[in-house]
């Protein structure tokens, strides 16, 4: 389960985000691209636009289903 006091520095504000855990597997970025981005810097990903609308929360809580670390989080 992804710890929101461990979360990543690029996260923009609000109930998404990625923690730590992320190992950059890109499962996120393919499954929600409208959410989710790369740091490859720092090798993780993070979320750069939280959830508008119906589908982009549908595909975020696949992303956070599927993810297999368990790097996405989102407040609930």
């Amino acid at each position: 389960m992804a710890s929101k006091d461990d979360k990543v520095k690029d996260n923009v504000p609000g109930k998404w985000f990625v923690d730590s855990q992320c190992i950059d597997c890109d499962l996120c970025r393919t499954t929600a691209p409208a959410n989710f981005k790369q740091n490859p810097d720092e090798g993780y990903s993070y979320v750069y636009k939280q959830p508008e609308n119906e589908e982009e929360l549908k595909l975020a809580q696949q992303a956070l289903e599927e993810c297999p670390v368990e790097a996405i989080g989102n407040d609930a």
